[in-house]
């Protein structure tokens, strides 16, 4: 009995792990991580990075399990999310609930202690935007890709703030830089995605929701728009040249990738956005704390 209990305990423990997205939660905190090594002058305080990188990742753990509770019966009927606690019953609706509020607590009570006023309101704003405008907005148009983009884009920036206590231009560059990057990122998933995503009814990709030549060029010409913002940090004197070249070949490539889903409309183009989008970011952004003036 003991030992069927103790497994019993470890599934559960897996099932509300897989309720935080860890990889997509480790990404969030390791952007706010970012922001705040970026923006410290001198040695960096790790208890501080250590608190805000777990308030952060608590965060967006918090943020995904509110947007599986809402979207349970549709993350059912989908193939990408139906192995998913909720839909498999491995964890109640009740359950993630109060998972999710203890997750929001735990992470609001760390910032508060380790860092600021304002970047508890901002992570909390972010939550909210994330929760309760962007998820239900899926299903009404592709606005709720621009509107995900404000807390997708928000870490490296709660980061700046936690280590300055304010909102400064060096910080709205590093948000504009990740805000950009969303609209290929979430549009290639989009594509790749598409027929799972009419099953749930989410209309994500831009141009009537179509995978043709419009969206196509909507997701080369967001990409483009990153070559010359990866050199922003250099050119405000965030960072050295150095990372800029990085942010500038990572931009290029990344460009470069777009022209094959013109040419073809192919889900393996748009996979290949997709994977780009995913080595894009976390490359610059090391980029640009290696090469920090």
């Amino acid at each position: 009995m003991n030992q069927v209990a103790s497994i019993s305990g470890i599934l559960k423990a897996k099932a509300y792990y897989e309720l935080l997205k860890p990889r997509l939660s480790f990404l969030v905190a390791f952007s706010c991580a970012f922001g705040y090594a970026l923006a410290t002058k001198g040695s960096i305080e790790l208890l501080t990075i250590a608190m805000l990188t777990l308030g952060g990742f608590l965060l967006s753990g918090a943020s995904v399990c509110i947007n599986q509770v809402i979207e349970k019966d549709l993350d059912g009927i989908m193939t990408r999310t139906m192995n998913r606690p909720l839909p498999t019953g491995r964890v109640s609706v009740q359950e993630a609930t109060w998972f999710a509020l203890v997750c929001t607590a735990l992470s609001v009570f760390i910032l508060w202690m380790y860092t600021n006023p304002l970047t508890v309101i901002l992570s909390i704003i972010s939550m909210l935007l994330y929760s309760f405008v962007y998820t239900p907005l899926k299903r009404v148009g592709p606005v709720a890709v621009f509107v995900g983009a404000i807390p997708g884009a928000l870490p490296p920036l709660l980061g700046w703030v936690a280590a300055t206590g304010s909102i400064s231009h060096e910080a709205m560059i590093i948000f504009g830089i990740q805000f950009i990057w969303q609209f290929p990122h979430f549009w290639a998933i989009a594509w790749v995605a598409d027929d799972d995503y009419k099953k749930a009814g989410f209309k994500l990709l831009p141009s009537g929701g179509g995978k043709d030549l419009n969206t196509a060029i909507q997701i080369m010409v967001y990409t483009l728009f990153l070559i010359p913002l990866g050199l922003l940090p250099t050119k405000f004197g965030i960072t050295g040249l150095d990372s800029g070249i990085v942010a500038t070949v990572c931009g290029a490539a990344f460009f470069a990738q777009t022209f094959s889903l013109m040419k073809t409309g192919s889900t393996q183009s748009a996979k290949r956005i997709m994977f780009g989008s995913f080595l894009y970011l976390p490359i610059v952004q090391i980029a640009y704390l290696l090469d920090k003036v």
